[in-house]
């Protein structure tokens, strides 16, 4: 099947989505673009942990971290106010995830306790939501409980979105770091994000692009809408927008899938400035404006 009639079926099955589901206009946004991680070859995982540049871009991490189910992974993370990217190599987590090609996409909650009227929500469009706890080990052996997540679909092509609210025991861990909250039930990702950005040119994600396949896309489309975006057919799949960063979604087939384009919001202007790295490329500036293709 040619990538022009997958981009066809997919568009029309948005459309029932779009007529099928209730919209949620006027009704407060739950959800809000958080992270996107994507997996790339070696070279270019390689480049992004080594590179000096994105040490003075933003502010940048490289960290093991062990999960809920023991599961480890390793990535390099590019941090923000409120969003930030992850990037992995080849093998750096386990399964699937680890595959090149792969991507995944995390949506959160700024108030405590909005993940359940997203599952109310999801339940009275049809939809069974999954829902799963999510624990961090700082290395003591005890986990702690990191965010609450919900998501629609066990298995998946080489996409998966999920919704997460940060959890009160983690929050108060003075080992997370967090600030204080600012409002009662604060849960943002504000908080939860360290100010290191405000010494760094990254400020935050305002854009975003992924391949994905048909499949992967038609099993987001209720989550991102229950969250209270607005996604739209186009010509190349979707486009949900609100909440501050646009996502955009382009149906390819299997191979072809992945993290294809970030862009960011800087602190101030710049002059332009190249930075190629594996097989990506960063353009800072001019202005206040970066691009990274991959």
């Amino acid at each position: 099947m040619g990538i022009r009639r997958v981009s066809y079926t997919i568009l029309v099955a948005l459309l029932v989505l779009v007529t099928a589901v209730p919209a949620h206009a006027g009704e407060r946004q739950l959800l809000f673009y958080n992270h996107v991680w994507g997996t790339f070859d070696r070279a270019t995982a390689d480049a992004v942990e080594h590179s000096s540049y994105l040490r003075e871009f933003a502010d940048f991490e490289v960290r093991t971290t062990t999960g809920a189910d023991g599961s480890v992974w390793t990535g390099r993370y590019l941090r923000g106010r409120e969003t930030y990217i992850e990037v992995f190599g080849v093998g750096d987590v386990g399964g699937q995830d680890g595959e090149l090609g792969a991507a995944g996409l995390g949506l959160s909650t700024e108030r405590d306790g909005d993940i359940g009227t997203l599952d109310d929500r999801l339940r009275a469009a049809g939809q069974s939501p999954i829902d799963f706890l999510q624990t961090r080990d700082f290395g003591d052996g005890k986990p702690v409980p990191w965010f609450d997540a919900t998501f629609l679909v066990e298995t998946y092509d080489r996409f998966g979105a999920w919704a997460m609210e940060y959890r009160d025991e983690y929050l108060a861990d003075p080992r997370s770091e967090v600030g204080p909250a600012k409002f009662p039930g604060d849960v943002s990702r504000e908080r939860y994000l360290p100010d290191l950005y405000q010494d760094r040119l990254m400020r935050d994600i305002t854009s975003i692009r992924l391949a994905v396949t048909a499949a992967d896309l038609e099993a987001t489309v209720p989550l991102l809408r229950a969250g209270g975006f607005t996604p739209r057919a186009d010509e190349h799949g979707a486009v949900a927008t609100r909440g501050g960063t646009t996502m955009r979604f382009d149906v390819v087939p299997m191979g072809q899938t992945g993290l294809k384009r970030v862009e960011f919001e800087l602190n101030h202007g710049v002059a332009r400035h190249v930075e190629r790295l594996g097989t990506s490329t960063l353009v800072v500036g001019p202005g206040k404006r970066a691009v990274w293709t991959f």
